[in-house]
């Protein structure tokens, strides 16, 4: 699948934003953890990822029914739903100047996923921070896609190509409206 940038412009993929506050103290803390033990960009994206994808706990998995959506709230309260845990990793990725887009799967209800762009690359690649479980194995790679979930798209499931600089505002609306998790898995866009 050929991605494709809803902004030509690669700085977009950088900016500070309400939800991806890469210029939160927290945020900050975090990264730089992170880089202390990363010799490149790859590494740290690799460790950026892995972090937000284990260390921060999938609500629905866990059953905490707060909803965090600001990048920063999920470092800090160690939880999210997809969408929230791709914030953070986007936020982390940001931090140290790789170019993180946000992008989105469709199933019963829309999937959150970051792409990332590391120097030298002339394409961008998805990750899926969700978090793994049984029959769920996503993992950090640069040669392939190792998402949490394929698309069947004798499902209707499918892959949206467009990366955005900023969350959807769909998807943005509904976290921050959200009183607590089952409220949100009722109101969860089915669609872009």
């Amino acid at each position: 699948m050929r991605l494709i940038q809803n902004s030509p412009d690669i700085s977009a993929y950088l900016a500070v934003s309400a939800a991806i506050d890469h210029d939160h103290p927290d945020v900050r803390a975090a990264a730089a953890t992170l880089a202390a033990g990363a010799p490149d960009a790859y590494a740290y994206a690799e460790a950026a990822f892995t972090f937000v994808r284990d260390a921060i706990a999938h609500s629905a998995d866990t059953g905490d029914p707060r909803v965090t959506w600001r990048a920063s709230d999920v470092l800090a309260r160690r939880t999210g739903i997809c969408h929230a845990k791709a914030h953070a990793l986007a936020a982390l990725l940001r931090a140290r100047g790789i170019p993180a887009a946000l992008c989105y799967q469709r199933f019963e209800v829309v999937h959150g996923l970051v792409a990332v762009r590391l120097p030298g690359m002339e394409r961008w690649v998805r990750q899926d921070p969700r978090g793994n479980k049984p029959g769920v194995d996503a993992r950090f790679r640069l040669d392939r896609e190792q998402l949490a979930f394929p698309v069947r798209p004798e499902c209707n499931e499918l892959d949206y190509p467009v990366l955005f600089a900023e969350p959807h505002p769909v998807v943005l609306q509904c976290l921050r409206e959200a009183v607590d998790r089952p409220h949100l898995w009722q109101t969860l866009p089915t669609d872009l």
